[in-house]
């Protein structure tokens, strides 16, 4: 070989030991070396580097082992590291870097109570650059063809808030392929992370640097909101109690031109959602779906196209200085000062425009507590159906609404249309059914004396609204109030009820009429009382009000009101007047009419048709017409009582006239005429068959013959007729009508007491027959012979004697009827026992019980189920030892016993026997059924005979 070449390969040889000497070994060595010598210079915290290695045939370069902190716990570590340098780099013209490789990398972030940062600690702070002039320098020419980090870790410390804030990211991939400072370069990026709780966030998408822009999608899963709740409790005061929130979106950032940022197919899942405030729930949400999204960042858009959510509670209070609580929770505790901006500025900032396509709320419960009134009110709101259609925060188009909620317990709201914000208009069909008014209790009882007790209400209304200048709003429909019932506090007595009242044809125009075309009352009731002094049972239950300034008048044309018609079915009321000498006092049902059309922009009068009853049985009627709104200018009102019952004044003539009425009935004829203010009265009254009972002594009782009085005022039917006319005018403060009744009336009695007396006395035709006597066989309610011709001359009496009255008293005896009834009670028991034995059997039975013959040998069998179920117990126990024969006596003897001794059936016994005696005056003797009166029935004994004797008392009051 020639020299040369061998020396020639030799060199090579020997450089080529070299080079790998310097690569292998040297070049490694200087460079952990030199690293090492300045990371314990500049670094604060121990630092470790366990071996660099170098491949100078590859170009290769691996970092073993670097730490920055403590072995135990560092803050920043890395297992290894991988460099990758390719030789074209020399030619390209940019240092390219085939691979890169971080393995196991782990940071921690921490920030302490100042909030200095950990990583800002790792080194002794720099001397500071000098500024460098700004150049259009291209950036440092670089390409990495591909970026692995696996199994990265990364744990977050925050100490700031008052709760420390802590998290980690485990099992950190990033893949990160043709990175480059190239211009308009991209590079693909693959990025996913464990996050804490099971929550993982995911990162696909392509990166450039020159621009930086970025494009992809990525999506949050399970994300947990308590790791970062502590930084908005320090800001609000409330307690997360879970929180889990998942994510996705397609989005496009660039900083080309400005910060451009768009989110498309964006999606986010909340599930659940509970958060308290004072240890108490504030909102519990199930879940909540947003999909369909998108935002774009530099146009300020934000467009949400689908939202479902299903499940939400939550609870809110107006606190009883008027804020509510959610003003108060959400207010921050550290409010920073606003940054002032000037006008310009202002103007030019453009709002963000949100797009809403579809959101539909489902099973939402709202539970409100309002705490202004003196005793808090709670409503429930829900379950709650929300729809909303095209909503746009502009305002400019409208869209829709389909709202669907429950009001408390039973109540419900329906309202659907459409809302127009910019210039506001609506149009909304509103439905409420069985909304508890007793809501309203609270907010009554600073105002008046009632007791809501009950009260529902039902609506249906169209309401259209719109608003440019000035609100226009009407509101069309009809309402009902049902089961209202209001009790006077006060003397704890009803004061207006009703099971429903109706309004149709309602219609409202703000500011200027309101028309209802049909107001009808159903089984309305009232308390209506005078008081002695003239007040009224109204004006007590209205609580004094402080004194207010006075409002200046307004210039302003009342609200036009029209009511087509009031109709009353079946109304009743209580009226007492106690400012009359004497007091009167009287129940009315059966109140049944109509009242025209009111309208207080029209003169013509209302005519008034309404009849009654006054204590189920004295019809009432009230007749004419009104001017409702001006009562002295015209009235003309006639109303008329009949047969009222006298004796519902007892506690009156008691107290002023110093007697009881025993029974008496009233008719009042009263027609009561105004023209200009002039009063034209007539007062007639009627008193039939009125008939004292004991004397009262009373300091207020008149000094007038009273007994006497209406004895000779009486007719020869037995009736009292006074007229009382009255008139005088009602502009004069002096002219009072009820004294100068009361004085006419006194007149009356004192001319009356010279007339004579008139007795009518015996009762003709009935010879020395004792007709006050009617007597009945033991346990027997029919008439016997010598009863019926008993009756037939008592009836005969009666006709020739129309002032007369007969009253029936009832009688039984224990002694005589008790084992009769007994026995027949126990016939009827075997009769219906068995009577519901053949029916259940299906077999064929007669049309009534009562016409059935119940077997001997069956009613054994239904002795012991009567015995048991009519004294409710089992039979004693020493019966069970006794043969069916006598077991059964025993049973019969308890059970007529039993009934023997019953009061009450000796009571109805004595009420038939009363019964068919006037059954027979009424439809044998042909007596007016009104000249027949039943009293309370008496037990007595029995005559000497064995029958029992029913009295009758005659009476021409």
């Amino acid at each position: 070989m020639p020299t040369a070449l061998t020396r020639a390969l030799k060199v090579l040889a020997l450089a080529l030991i070299c080079y790998c000497l310097l690569g292998f070994l040297i070049l490694p060595g200087m460079i952990q070396r030199i690293a090492s010598q300045q990371l314990a210079e500049r670094a604060l915290v121990p630092t470790q580097l366990e071996r660099i290695e170098f491949n100078p045939f590859s170009l290769q370069l691996r970092i073993h082992g670097f730490r920055l902190g403590e072995a135990a716990q560092p803050q920043v570590s890395l297992r290894q590291l991988d460099l990758d340098l390719q030789l074209e780099s020399l030619w390209r013209g940019a240092l390219i870097l085939q691979e890169v490789r971080l393995s196991e990398p782990h940071v921690e972030v921490l920030l302490d109570k100042n909030g200095t940062l950990n990583l800002s600690r790792l080194f002794r702070p720099a001397a500071e650059p000098k500024p460098v002039a700004q150049t259009d320098e291209q950036p440092f020419p670089l390409r990495l063809e591909r970026l692995l980090l696996e199994d990265g870790r990364f744990r977050f410390h925050d100490r700031r808030p008052s709760e420390a804030i802590e998290f980690a990211y485990q099992d950190l991939q990033l893949t990160l392929n043709n990175l480059s400072t190239l211009v308009e370069d991209n590079a693909d990026l693959q990025l996913s992370a464990n996050g804490p709780n099971g929550g993982r966030l995911e990162w696909q998408g392509e990166v450039s640097l020159v621009p930086l822009a970025s494009r992809g999608s990525l999506s949050l899963k399970d994300g947990q909101l308590k790791a970062i709740w502590p930084y908005v409790r320090d800001a609000v005061a409330l307690d997360l109690q879970d929180g889990v929130l998942s994510a996705s979106t397609d989005y496009r950032f660039s900083l080309n031109e400005g910060t451009e940022l768009t989110l498309d197919k964006l999606v986010i899942s909340l599930a659940p959602l509970a958060i308290n405030a004072d240890g108490k729930p504030l909102l519990q949400l199930e879940r909540l779906d947003i999909s369909d999204s998108s935002l774009d960042l530099a146009k300020k858009q934000l467009r949400i196209g689908q939202v479902r959510s299903q499940k939400l509670q939550a609870w809110a209070a107006r606190e009883a200085d008027g804020t509510i609580d959610w003003q108060k929770l959400l207010t921050p505790r550290n409010p920073e000062q606003p940054v002032a901006e000037s006008d310009e500025e202002t103007a030019e900032e453009k709002p963000w425009q949100v797009v809403l396509a579809d959101a539909q709320l489902r099973d939402y419960r709202l539970h409100l507590t309002d705490r202004v009134p003196r005793s808090p009110v709670e409503l429930l709101v829900g379950p709650l159906d929300l729809d909303l259609k095209d909503f746009s925060s502009s305002g400019e188009r409208p869209f829709g609404l389909t709202l669907k909620s429950g009001l408390g317990k039973q109540g419900s709201l329906n309202a659907g249309g459409t809302v127009q914000l910019q210039p506001f208009s609506t149009e909304l069909d509103l439905q409420t059914q069985g909304v508890d008014l007793r809501l309203a209790q609270a907010y009554l009882e600073p105002f008046v004396r009632l007791e809501l007790r009950s009260g529902l209400l039902d609506s249906q209304l169209k309401i259209i609204a719109s608003q440019t200048e000035e609100l226009t709003l009407s509101v069309d429909g009809r309402a009902d109030i049902n089961q209202l019932h209001t009790l006077d506090t006060l003397r704890q007595r009803d004061f207006v009820k009703w099971p429903r009242l109706a309004l149709e044809g309602i219609a409202y125009r703000h500011g200027k009429s309101l028309g209802i075309e049909t107001v009808q009352f159903e089984q309305p009731y009232v308390r209506f009382v005078i008081n002695e002094d003239r007040s009224t049972n109204i004006s007590e239950l209205l609580v004094p009000q402080p004194q207010t300034a006075t409002a200046p008048a307004s210039d302003t044309t009342p609200l036009a009101l029209r009511i087509g018609a009031i109709k009353i079915r079946n109304g009743s009321g209580h009226f007492a007047d106690f400012s009359l000498r004497p007091a009167f006092a009287t129940a009315v049902q059966e109140l049944n009419g109509e009242i025209g059309t009111l309208d207080n922009r029209s003169k013509q009068s209302a005519k008034v048709d309404i009849k009654g009853k006054v204590d189920r049985y004295a019809p009432v009627s009230i007749s004419g017409e009104l001017t409702p709104f001006d009562p002295l200018q015209t009235l003309d009102i006639a109303t008329r009582f009949k047969h009222v019952e006298l004796t519902t004044l007892t506690p009156y003539s008691g107290k002023f006239a110093g007697y009881r009425i025993r029974k008496g009935r009233l008719n009042l004829d009263l027609h009561y005429r105004i023209n200009g203010g002039r009063l034209e009265a007539r007062n007639q009254v009627v008193l039939e068959q009125l008939q004292l009972g004991e004397r009262v002594d009373s300091p207020d009782a008149v000094d007038l013959p009273i007994r006497l009085a209406v004895a000779l005022l009486k007719d020869s039917q037995g009736n009292i007729d006074i007229d009382l006319p009255v008139s005088g005018d009602l502009n004069d403060p002096q002219f009072s009508v009820m004294p100068i009744v009361w004085q006419t009336l006194r007149n009356l009695v004192v001319r009356a007491a010279k007339a004579p007396f008139k007795f009518i006395g015996g009762l003709a035709g009935a010879g020395d027959t004792d007709l006050s006597q009617v007597h009945f066989v033991a346990g027997e309610e029919s008439l016997d012979d010598s009863a019926r011709q008993k009756l037939d001359m008592l009836a005969r009496a009666l006709t020739e004697r129309p002032t007369l009255r007969l009253e029936i008293e009832g009688s039984a005896s224990l002694a005589s009827d008790g084992p009769s009834l007994a026995q027949m009670r126990l016939e009827r028991e075997f009769q219906s026992t068995y009577y519901r034995m053949l029916q259940r059997r299906g077999d064929s039975v007669p049309a009534s019980e009562d016409m059935l013959e119940v077997p001997a040998r069956d009613k054994d069998i239904l002795l012991e189920g009567i015995y048991r179920s009519r004294l409710n117990q089992q039979p004693p126990a020493e019966w069970a030892e006794l043969d069916n024969d006598e077991r059964h006596a025993q049973m019969r003897r308890a059970l007529l016993s039993s009934w023997a001794s019953s009061k009450a059936l000796a009571r109805r016994l004595a009420q038939r026997r009363a019964a068919e005696i006037k059954q027979y005056l009424v439809e044998q003797g042909q007596l007016a059924s009104e000249r027949v009166y039943l009293m309370d029935v008496t037990l007595v004994d029995a005559e000497t005979d064995g029958r029992i004797s029913t009295t009758l008392h005659l009476g021409a009051e």
